[in-house]
């Protein structure tokens, strides 16, 4: 949409925005700008699709995270359970999606937790967080392409882990920060 007329985002008049990339999860876009002092400027932006993390607690105070090779990162990382809100559903039920999909879990009870932007200078990407206890147990069932290993720890080690950057995933500490607090932990 280079040709049309600029409009204003917050401060910054968009002189133009050029779609550069898009897949399935990720878009991307160049947006030519004048900042608020007057000067022209660049911004590059990712949007994302949406996501849910869970944190599930069970009766005896553990919590079932998954560990995952990240190919972003280039390592494993231990998260809460996390995936993308798929079109038409909400973000609760892509919550309750993912827990059965990875952990093969079913909670009875659903806390919803707040949400985060994780970057937001770059990256536009809302994730909603969810509590989940009154566990059952069922079979797991992972897309296709996640090559995942269920770790099942007490709270108390989880947050420890958060403290010390073990966990370093946004969403996985701000969630466990936040259950924490609501624990009285």
């Amino acid at each position: 949409m280079p040709d049309s007329p600029p409009r204003q985002s917050g401060p910054y008049k968009v002189l133009a925005s050029e779609p550069r990339y898009r897949n399935r999860w990720i878009a991307v876009r160049e947006d030519r700008v004048i900042r608020p002092g007057g000067s022209e400027g660049v911004f590059g932006v990712v949007e994302m699709v949406a996501g849910s993390s869970v944190l599930a607690i069970d009766e005896d105070d553990n919590v079932h995270l998954v560990r995952e090779f990240k190919y972003a990162l280039g390592r494993d990382s231990l998260e809460v359970i996390s995936g993308g809100i798929d079109e038409g559903e909400t973000p609760v039920g892509a919550a309750q999606r993912e827990l059965r999909e990875e952990a093969g879990l079913v909670a009875q009870e659903w806390q919803q937790m707040g949400a985060i932007d994780p970057f937001t200078t770059a990256i536009r990407c809302r994730n909603h967080l969810f509590l989940a206890r009154g566990l059952s147990q069922g079979a797991a069932a992972p897309e296709d392409g996640e090559e995942l290993s269920l770790v099942t720890l007490p709270f108390e080690r989880a947050l420890e882990m958060v403290l010390a950057g073990e966990i370093s995933h946004a969403a996985s500490c701000v969630l466990i920060l936040r259950a924490a607090r609501l624990l009285d932990r």
